[in-house]
């Protein structure tokens, strides 16, 4: 036998036991390779390389065991919900990756197997599009599914970036809201459709905007543009309060680590992102409010803070 299974690995790392059987390789030989450790099974009759699984992401491990599926799946299918948002790269924020979402194509129930969550509904020919050779549901219709299967915070953020990246937009969101507007689970659509907001550009801003929302707060500009006395933008602060004179920034790790510029250390990246905020409070005279992740998780008393500073109290 002079093929390895490596060889027989597809664009995804995954090949099927059809394709190992053809080549020379029996069933003893695959179940001593996955007991070795040389390579991993996805689920019945689909592998990967044992070294490659290890190198996954938990997002990563998912669109292998979708890839996986839809090279094994007997009927017509499209990835779907949370799967399909994967395949966008929107942000996944506390959604379960346990299962792998997908509806039929062809209206009927399928039979309900272990990590896959089977979803039966009418998918006209416009909600299907194709990403990396799949098929998904197209990005407006994605997003709408996933208004059905969590509550409205955990929805947001996914939504925010397909509108933040032209995936989809608000027009067609409220198009096709109507269209489904006796789905199971769409109660909560129409909520979503209201705060969602494609300026917001991280997970740490879209559940602050829900927050202030939650907290009954006098709703902020989102990326407001700071100008210079020339009339010429000099920054652009998370969310503002033009009428009340104050800033908020959401200070996310991104911010310091992702964003660094080059050879610069993390603290030479907070001492800069703080002569920036002196430099904005010196030309607008306002007053510039920090919140990070963890104040996410005490709502209450995160929002009692900014209302305060509102009010006009200290900011710390």
């Amino acid at each position: 036998m002079n093929v390895p299974f490596s060889a027989l690995c597809d664009q995804n790392g995954i090949f099927l036991r059809r394709e190992a059987l053809a080549v020379g390789f029996d069933d003893r030989a695959i179940a001593n390779a996955v007991r070795t450790k040389l390579i991993h099974r996805v689920r019945h009759g689909a592998y990967v390389m044992w070294r490659h699984w290890e190198e996954l992401s938990e997002k990563g491990r998912h669109l292998t065991r979708a890839a996986a599926i839809l090279r094994t799946t007997k009927t017509k299918v499209a990835l779907s919900h949370v799967t399909a948002l994967a395949c966008y790269d929107a942000p996944l924020w506390d959604l379960p990756l346990g299962d792998v979402h997908l509806t039929r194509l062809d209206r009927r129930i399928g039979r309900r197997e272990a990590g896959v969550a089977q979803h039966c509904g009418v998918l006209p020919p416009e909600d299907v599009a194709k990403r990396n050779s799949q098929l998904v549901t197209c990005a407006t219709r994605t997003a709408l599914d996933l208004t059905t299967i969590t509550d409205v915070e955990h929805a947001l953020p996914a939504i925010d970036h397909l509108l933040h990246t032209g995936e989809t937009d608000i027009d067609s969101l409220r198009k096709k809201a109507k269209a489904m507007v006796h789905a199971p689970g769409s109660l909560s659509t129409d909520l979503v459709l209201r705060l969602t907001d494609g300026r917001h550009e991280s997970v740490g801003e879209s559940r602050s905007g829900y927050m202030f929302w939650r907290g009954g707060l006098p709703k902020p500009q989102p990326q407001y543009k700071i100008l210079d006395y020339r009339g010429e933008i000099l920054a652009r602060v998370d969310f503002a309060w033009p009428e009340y004179g104050v800033f908020l920034e959401f200070d996310g790790k991104e911010k310091y680590v992702k964003y660094r510029k080059e050879g610069e250390s993390v603290v030479d990246a907070v001492l800069r992102e703080k002569k920036r905020e002196e430099l904005i409070c010196r030309i607008t005279g306002w007053r510039c409010i920090r919140i990070a992740w963890a104040d996410l998780y005490t709502p209450e008393v995160t929002v009692a803070r900014i209302r305060a500073v509102l009010a006009g109290g200290p900011v710390h």
